[in-house]
């Protein structure tokens, strides 16, 4: 078997704030380049903590962060150049300005020159599908503003795309929509790699090449869907079912 390169490796990652609970505890993960690794867990498992201290956004208590093969303390311009962060966090955007103004604004943080940046806005914006993006951002509906999320954090062509949450309060459609996309075009036809965090467990099955169960900062279980039927020791096990044993001891 061919040896496969790792895109994210964390060893024995802590976060501990003053006065809280130990909200990682001990993290030791691995995901490879070119794969779509979704992180499970309930609200407060401590999943966006630990995307944001991959991001480099949270500095660890202790344990490291490797960025393909990079520090994220020691390397930090290189991990940034290399990654990408979509949330639903919708007032990171300039609400008065238009979809493609946005665009302009954060093509501008990089560094990208107006031809550059021009062609890029509009792949982007045609790749995913966003019409009217001289709309005024506000008057966009959740699966655009969404879109926009993406189209963002690919401005810079990264080679990992982290992912919190992302089709959370959206329509069946628009959750379609993007599913394929991330998928299809990021993973598949482009060669990202995608770490993408939720609760929703049919995403779960539908999206990923593997995952890990996180339970109270701590991750309970990792691997491929049939390595996971293998450790609860039934191989017609459904996805709740695995929550259930892993997430809530009901083994």
């Amino acid at each position: 078997m061919k040896k496969q390169t790792i895109a994210i490796r964390t060893q024995g990652l802590t976060k501990e704030f003053i006065r809280a609970k130990k909200v990682l505890d001990n993290i030791d993960l691995s995901v490879y380049k070119g794969e779509l690794f979704c992180l499970v867990g309930s609200n407060g498992a401590g999943k966006t903590t630990l995307i944001k201290m991959l991001c480099g956004l949270i500095v660890p208590t202790s344990g490291e962060i490797f960025i393909n093969g990079y520090n994220i303390l020691k390397n930090e311009d290189m991990v940034r150049s290399s990654i990408g962060l979509v949330t639903g966090d919708e007032r990171s955007f300039y609400w008065r300005l238009t979809g493609r103004q946005n665009m302009e604004f954060f093509a501008a943080l990089y560094n990208l020159s107006p031809g550059i940046r021009d062609k890029k806005i509009m792949d982007l914006l045609n790749i995913l599908h966003i019409p009217e993006p001289d709309k005024i951002f506000q008057q966009y509906s959740s699966g655009i503003k969404q879109k926009l999320s993406i189209a963002r954090a690919l401005l810079n062509d990264p080679d990992i795309l982290f992912i919190d949450e992302l089709t959370k309060n959206l329509d069946p459609t628009s959750t379609r929509e993007l599913r394929m996309f991330i998928r299809e075009t990021l993973v598949k036809k482009h060669s990202k790699t995608v770490f993408f965090s939720t609760h929703q467990l049919y995403e779960v099955e539908r999206l990923a090449d593997r995952m890990a169960f996180m339970s109270r900062g701590r991750i309970m279980a990792e691997g491929t869907l049939d390595e996971l039927k293998k450790i609860v020791g039934r191989e017609n096990v459904s996805i709740e079912e695995m929550y259930d044993y892993f997430i809530n001891g009901k083994g």
